[in-house]
């Protein structure tokens, strides 16, 4: 039958409303696979393809069909904001079948909460975090409300693949399933998947149904690329360096736009003055009469790149055309970035982090700014579909910023590792369509200590054992041991935050029931202490480390004095003045996957050309690769810096370079004679050594290839505390998860392999040379 024929007749009229010709591929796989068969279903498609009303439209038309006696559909997302952007266009859409829509936030409306309390139906949209609560506060009345839960859309499904959250996220789809008796069939949407295969595995776990994954011809993607490179001060890597010569190093071409570049600096430079970042004032040039976004990999970056671009429209005369938007902000400043952003008449440009990453509604905004590499091809290709007006390709422009280098600076200070990293994301998805697979936790016990919690919480007091059924039974904790489990408890009893009765059960103890009613406990991501700011009546949003009275704080793209400081309510006051500082929000982690570390070594290595770079990127890349080849990266991966100095490049993923760290530092030590040892992760290693460079690959390789216990490479007083919880578990089991999980011995041992391999020619050819200085 016609997929269109099969939707419900108000589905039908929205979609002649819409002034669609025609169903996407997308909607009509989708539409066939919920239609036809019982499975769950993982729908991967790109930004802005219309995956959400493909899964939406089939089940709106199921539950108008068949009307649920409760709620029919729960609706999963990671962003109150994708929540409320979702919520107007589902309630539109909903109204004339009288299919009732509810976001369920901290900040959505509390009436139609009570209401929904009352009266169950219709779609309930929430995030992970709110659905804990629903779960720990209205316990008794799960079966009530989901009892006839036919449908669970999890959104934005790849930002749950590799983290704590997205694993809790699955454990109260479970638990809520058990709870009500129900088994709703999953339906998983996104637009970055790297392995279909085992991405579906993760999303139908325990469901007690297959999943499958529809095929669709998904048209051919269009992209619109450029990246260039800037010294934070002049002068720039083409600087008495021909554009055409470095283009012909890289076998490349100069495009008319690139070769106008300096040009339009210049002239943009002498209205700002000679201090002016040259990056930034390339993005200022670029971003004037347009509507844009800015994305930067923390939100202290963010806030600094925002107080510049402030500054610069008040040195030239220009209104001010620069907006803010990052998770520290409050909700009113947020939501006024994001009204401005789908104003068609706004030509304003947004300083942004990941929280513009998925699949909030910007409106048709013109080109994006990346200011350096993201860490993951996920993250570029989301940040990549926020952007592009209908009819046109989505435009991203990179900017890689970099200080000069000392004119005696090591080998891997002189490598643009930005640079490489931005071009490896790109390659690996033109060339492979590559994107990094699920990263489940294999121990995940500051989880396991969670749920254990919410459990108990929730349900009241129960047996060890059946503790135990509830708990353990949850895909997450496949890996875990009944004797490490029993562990847990002992240690918690002990703790009092479980608390033995005289008939034997458990219930929460004391200090367990202060962590489990603090509103904190709902999130299992590890947050800081932070205090709300005030400027008047208007909150800007939160900072940690709240500086003293008369001192300057910068946030919301501005910067403030400090007028008073409530420690107790966790609050500051200030007032506007100029100027530009750094902001402070808390600690941002990087995890590359070894595949990008290796495409780094090639294009660091080869002489392949790309289109997209400007002229200060060509120059730059040609100049790295010199400096490589003149140390033999090309053939090896232990280089001499002077004496007895070595700088050794891994060209491997976090986790992988975090073992081998260990791994040198614990178990070849003694046997290198290893001192003065310095790592950047996961980029290079420097250290000093009293072996040969022949017999470092020998003592490494016959480590890493011995049957060790990943224990082994913990220190022995050692407690890696990683995630939120992990400070309440046993020692021994906070250092199990740290070697079992943390720590990627698997892909150590391949890199390490990977160098004997190419050790031979790099002998024959390398020796043991010093590298030369910048100046010889």
């Amino acid at each position: 039958m016609d997929v269109f024929a099969q939707y419900a007749p108000f589905v039908q009229d929205w979609i002649y409303e819409q002034g669609w010709q025609s169903l996407r591929p997308v909607q009509t796989a989708a539409a066939d696979a919920i239609f036809n068969t019982e499975s769950n279903v993982l729908l991967t498609s790109s930004t802005a393809s219309g995956k959400t009303e493909a899964a939406f439209l089939p089940i709106l038309t199921e539950l108008y069909e068949h009307p649920s006696t409760s709620i029919g559909c729960l609706y999963i997302a990671p962003l109150k904001a994708l929540i409320n952007d979702q919520h107007e266009r589902l309630s539109a859409l909903c109204e004339p079948a009288d299919i009732h829509v509810t976001a369920w936030h901290g900040d959505a409306n509390q009436t139609a909460k009570r209401k929904l309390l009352r009266n169950p139906s219709g779609v309930l949209q929430i995030t992970p975090e709110s659905l804990e609560s629903l779960l720990l506060r209205k316990h008794n009345e799960i079966p009530r409300l989901f009892g006839d839960l036919r449908f669970i859309v999890i959104d934005e499904l790849h930002s749950f693949l590799r983290s704590d959250r997205g694993a809790q996220a699955f454990c109260l789809i479970e638990r809520l399933s058990r709870l009500a008796d129900v088994r709703p069939r999953r339906i998983g949407l996104s637009a970055t998947i790297g392995d279909p295969r085992e991405a579906a595995r993760f999303l139908g776990a325990n469901s007690g149904r297959p999943t499958v994954v529809p095929r669709f011809e998904q048209g051919k993607q269009t992209w619109r690329l450029s990246m260039e490179h800037f010294y934070n001060q002049d002068p720039q890597a083409t600087d008495g360096t021909p554009l055409e010569q470095a283009a012909r190093e890289q076998d490349g071409e100069l495009s008319d736009a690139h070769t106008s570049a300096q040009a339009e600096q210049s002239g943009a430079r002498r209205s700002l003055g000679v201090l002016a970042d040259p990056g930034l004032l390339y993005i200022f040039d670029r971003t004037r009469g347009r509507k844009c976004l800015v994305f930067t990999n923390s939100r202290e970056e963010c806030e600094a790149v925002c107080q510049q671009l402030h500054q610069y429209c008040e040195a030239s005369g220009e209104p001010d055309r620069f907006l803010i938007h990052h998770g520290n902000l409050s909700q009113s400043v947020r939501e006024g970035a994001e009204d401005l952003m789908k104003d068609e008449d706004s030509l304003t440009t947004t300083c942004a982090t990941a929280t513009l990453e998925l699949g909030i509604d910007v409106g048709q905004l013109e080109r994006a700014f990346h200011i350096d590499a993201p860490f993951t091809v996920s993250g570029f290709l989301q940040r990549m579909g926020r952007i592009g007006r209908r009819g046109q390709p989505p435009e991203m422009w990179f900017v890689m910023r970099e200080e000069h280098v000392e004119p005696r600076a090591l080998l891997p200070e002189r490598i643009p590792w930005p640079l490489l990293q931005g071009i490896a994301l790109v390659q690996l998805y033109a060339e492979e369509h590559w994107v990094e697979p699920p990263r489940p936790n294999r121990l995940p016990y500051s989880l396991l200590y969670h749920q254990t919690m919410a459990t108990l919480a929730s349900g009241g007091e129960m047996t060890p054992a059946e503790l135990a059924s509830r708990v353990l039974t949850l895909a997450a904790f496949h890996n875990v041991s009944q004797d490490d489990y029993r562990e847990l408890l002992r240690h918690l009893i002990s703790k009092d935050h479980i608390e033995r009765t005289e008939g034997g059960g458990l219930v929460l103890g004391l200090a367990g029931e202060r962590i489990v009613n603090n509103h904190k406990f709902l999130a299992v991501f590890q947050e800081n202490i932070e205090y709300s700011v005030h400027a008047g009546s208007e909150e800007l949003g939160t900072l940690v480390s709240p500086p003293p009275v008369g001192e300057k704080v910068a946030i919301a793209g501005r910067v403030w004095i400090v007028e008073g400081v409530d420690h107790q309510r966790h609050e500051l006051w200030v007032h506007q003045v100029k100027g530009r500082i750094p902001a402070y929000f808390g600690d941002v982690a990087g995890d590359i996957d070894p595949k990008i570390l290796e495409r780094m070594h090639r294009v660091l290595t080869q002489k392949e050309a790309y289109p997209y770079l400007g002229p200060h990127a060509i120059a730059r890349l040609v100049e790295a690769r010199r400096t490589a080849f003149a140390a033999g990266l090309d053939r090896d991966v232990l280089v001499n810096v002077g004496a007895n100095t070595w700088c050794l490049f891994p060209w491997t993923g976090t986790y992988a370079f975090l073992a081998l760290e260990r791994l040198l530092r614990i178990r070849c030590a003694e046997r290198l004679g290893l001192s003065h040892f310095q790592s950047v992760r996961p980029y290079y290693i420097t250290f000093q050594m009293k072996v040969s460079r022949d017999e470092f690959f020998q003592i490494v390789t016959e480590e890493a290839m011995r049957d060790f216990d990943p224990m082994t490479l913990v220190y022995p007083a050692e407690v890696p505390v990683f995630d939120k919880y992990d400070e309440y578990l046993p020692t021994s089991l906070v250092r199990k998860e740290f070697a079992y999980s943390i720590l990627d011995i698997a892909q150590m041992r391949k890199t390490v392999a990977s160098w004997s391999q190419a050790d031979s020619g790099a002998s024959e050819h390398h020796g043991n040379r010093a590298l030369p200085s910048a100046q010889e």
